[in-house]
């Protein structure tokens, strides 16, 4: 009996299975990257968020606590025709936001010998960011000295970074009216005198991407503070 001729062929895969096998697998690979990808980013722009909110609300939180601590004294050195020190409270509007300065007992005395109480200088104010051209951050000024040119001296530190917005307004006892400036160094302004609140507004850049496109919608926080002293301080006053 004759034996039927045995198959030698080998099995195996076609050069055209294989192309399409390597098409499917690298298709695969393309959409697990994008959804990974996708992932990574929104989570990114999740903490990213989170962090500009958390920065924000940490500059307002610092200026409320130290704004409760405004004051002005009607203390007069002696003799009273050599002054060397003057406690105000101005508000102004310009560009690129507003800017407020105002006396406080607000200083922390950090050295053990230093020669310093918990009366200081300060101001808060928009400032051109020096490494990004066109971003301006939010400034705060403290003087632990006390004197005559209240906008000026101390250190400059940073409350929050790439500010779209720095608006105050300060509401009148008398007329119970918001007004956009306030001066206590003037007799035509408010001499003498503190607002009974004061109106923060505080815009930062950066905050989520909008349906409508690319572009991003800041992130927009608002404040009242009330002003305990309102009364300058005369205890020591004939």
């Amino acid at each position: 009996m004759v034996k039927p001729h045995a198959d030698r062929r080998i099995a195996g895969f076609t050069l055209l299975e294989v192309l399409v096998a390597i098409a499917v697998l690298a298709l695969l690979s393309m959409l697990l990257y994008g959804a990974f990808s996708g992932m990574k980013r929104s989570k990114e722009g999740v903490e990213r968020i989170n962090d500009r909110q958390r920065e924000g609300r940490m500059a307002m939180a610092r200026m409320v606590r130290e704004l409760q601590m405004a004051f002005l004294s009607a203390h007069e050195p002696v003799p009273p025709t050599r002054p060397i020190q003057k406690t105000v409270f101005k508000g102004a509007s310009g560009i690129p936001g507003d800017r407020i300065d105002f006396a406080a007992f607000a200083h922390r005395r950090l050295d053990r010998d230093a020669r310093e109480s918990d009366q200081c200088e300060l101001s808060y104010y928009l400032g051109s960011n020096p490494e990004k051209p066109g971003v301006v951050d939010l400034l705060r000024r403290e003087s632990a000295t006390i004197d005559l040119d209240f906008e000026h001296g101390g250190r400059v530190d940073v409350l929050a970074t790439d500010v779209d917005l720095f608006d105050v307004a300060f509401l009148e006892p008398l007329t119970i009216q918001w007004l956009e400036t306030w001066d206590s160094t003037q007799a035509t302004g408010q001499l003498g005198r503190l607002p009974l609140q004061v109106r923060l507004t505080l815009v930062l850049n950066g905050g989520k991407r909008s349906s409508r496109g690319r572009a991003q919608s800041p992130i927009r926080l608002v404040t009242k503070v009330t002003l305990p002293i309102q009364r300058a301080l005369t205890f020591a006053t004939q």
